[in-house]
């Protein structure tokens, strides 16, 4: 991500000053003093995020993988993809959604596609999430989660879990875009 803001100089947004009030190993949280056009002064504070991937997992005969993940914090049990952060991983983030994949089902796929990326929440954060689809998902490891991962492994009929996501029973807006962006793909099968 460009923390220069090249857009925002041409549309006479003046950065000020930068610093970082609080820092964690996934995030830090980033504030700028910043000039508007209108030379009113404002203080904007966002979250810097290194990005993650969300891979949607299809199986060799046909289904998709879904997790039930518990999330601490909203206190709930959340239909997801699986997915992982860039911020501990040197590779690209292909080769953390095979680490990802292996570490949080199980899982070995035969074709790894990439689909595309979005923005988390572009006016709070800068994080960019990258979607994998993995074709012929094979469920064959012992999955080798993280501390504090509490998740369950749900292999799911395709149009069963395509409708969970357009009726808005996935509430991880990521997990549910992610399998929505690969729809096209999981079609051609």
């Amino acid at each position: 991500m460009n923390q220069n803001k090249p857009n925002g100089r041409q549309i006479g947004w003046e950065r000020l000053d930068t610093h970082y009030p609080y820092e964690y190993p996934l995030f830090r949280i980033r504030q700028d003093r910043l000039r508007l056009p209108d030379g009113q002064e404002t203080d904007y504070a966002y979250m810097e995020n290194p990005g993650a991937v969300w891979i949607v997992p299809l199986t060799t005969d046909g289904q998709l993988v879904l997790i039930r993940q518990y999330r601490y914090a909203v206190d709930a049990w959340c239909w997801e993809v699986p997915a992982g952060g860039l911020h501990d991983h040197d590779g690209s983030p292909e080769s953390l959604a095979r680490r990802e994949l292996a570490e949080e089902v199980g899982g070995v796929c035969d074709e790894l596609i990439y689909v595309g990326w979005h923005y988390a929440g572009c006016s709070i954060q800068n994080e960019v999430c990258h979607v994998f689809l993995a074709r012929g998902v094979r469920l064959d490891r012992e999955p080798q989660r993280e501390p504090g991962e509490t998740i369950e492994v749900h292999v799911t009929p395709l149009d069963e879990a395509l409708a969970l996501a357009r009726g808005g029973h996935i509430k991880d807006g990521k997990s549910a875009l992610a399998l929505l962006l690969c729809e096209p793909y999981l079609k051609e099968r």
